[in-house]
Formats: structure tokens, C-alpha cells, sequence
């Protein structure tokens, strides 16, 4: 049976539950809530498994804080021997326009140190990549209070359709494959 690792990367805890910076535990959120999946504490991180077509979809949540992600996500890839292709990292992307998405197999962190952590600890830069646009409608010198600000209200407003997009990528990239799915989301 194939084995994928899907990881939403945010900070754990109640003040950071709504903000932009959490937008990839709201995606697998979604998930979990559109199929009644349960996540549970493990080691380093909420887990909640899937399955879709004789495949399973292990989500993780890493409980590690944002920028220390990599060591929940190569714990899991190992323990699972879940090869990296299979590997899907959901974040937030200040350089795409709200809600846009885009899907990458490798490519730089962007300045994302979640990204930065998890190259460091896979050592590479070669693996699945699903940015959430958080657009970067913010003056000079506030980047860090605009990523762990809330949600506008009509952002909001937008999200459950963004969220829905965003479940529908996770499952083409599951069954089609990462080039399918590219081809079919990218730019949605």
C-alpha cells in the first residue's frame, strides 16, 4: 500500500489558531473536519491517518513550532518509510496573492524557515511543496505581525472555497500524481 506524509505546518497554541502564518494546520484541518478524521498526539506532533484508494495518507500537525518543523518530518517519513516523493509540505506564501496555489517539487525556502528547517533536516531541496497565498498587503517592517495577524473579514469570507480547492489538490496529488495535479491547480 503506498504511503504519503502530508504536513501542515503552523505554531501550536490558541493565540496562533486563526493567523495566516497557520494556514497549512487549517488546510489538513479541513481535511480531517470534511472526512471525520481525529488527530492524536504522538511523537512530535498531532497525527491522523486516511485512507483513499488503497492508499494512506498520514497528516501530520509537527508540535515543534514553525520554524523547527524539519525534525517531525523526517521522524515521520523514516518511521513510516515513506519515500520523499510521497511527501507534501502545505505552508503559507506571502509572495502569492490570497489564496492562490501553487505546487512545487523543489525549489528555494523563499524565506520560510518551516522550508529552511525541513531542507536542512532532509538535506534537500528536492520534495513536494504546496504554498497557500497569504498576498503581502503589508507596510515595510510589519511582515511578522501581518504573518501571525488573523485572517481579514473578507478573507474569511473566501477561505471555505480556498479550503475546499485546497482538499481536492491533496486528493489529485494522492491518486494522479504531483504533474497531474500541477497542471490542474497551479495558478487556481
Amino acid at each position: 500500500m503506498k504511503k504519503f506524509l502530508i504536513v501542515g505546518l503552523g505554531n501550536i497554541g490558541e493565540k496562533y489558531e486563526n493567523t495566516r502564518h497557520n494556514v497549512g494546520f487549517r488546510i489538513v484541518d479541513h481535511f480531517a473536519k470534511m472526512e471525520a478524521l481525529n488527530f492524536e498526539t504522538q511523537k512530535l506532533g498531532q497525527i491522523a491517518t486516511y485512507r483513499l484508494k488503497g492508499r494512506t495518507l498520514i497528516f501530520l500537525k509537527p508540535n515543534t513550532f514553525m520554524n523547527l518543523s524539519g525534525k517531525a518530518v523526517l521522524y515521520w517519513l523514516t518511521k513510516e518509510k515513506i519515500p520523499i516523493e510521497n511527501l507534501l509540505v502545505i505552508t503559507d506564501d506571502l509572495n502569492l496573492p490570497f489564496g492562490s496555489i501553487r505546487l512545487k517539487t523543489k525549489g528555494s525556502d523563499g524565506g520560510h524557515n518551516g522550508l529552511n528547517d525541513i531542507q536542512n533536516k532532509l538535506q534537500t531541496t528536492t520534495y513536494n511543496r504546496f504554498r497557500f497565498g497569504i498576498s503581502d498587503a503589508f507596510s515595510k517592517g510589519k511582515q511578522v505581525d501581518y504573518v501571525l495577524g488573523e485572517w481579514t473579514s473578507e478573507e474569511v469570507e473566501q477561505l471555505p472555497e480556498r479550503l475546499d480547492t485546497s482538499v481536492a489538490l491533496i486528493k489529485s496529488f494522492v491518486l494522479a500524481g504531483v504533474q497531474h495535479t500541477m497542471n490542474a491547480f497551479n495558478g487556481k
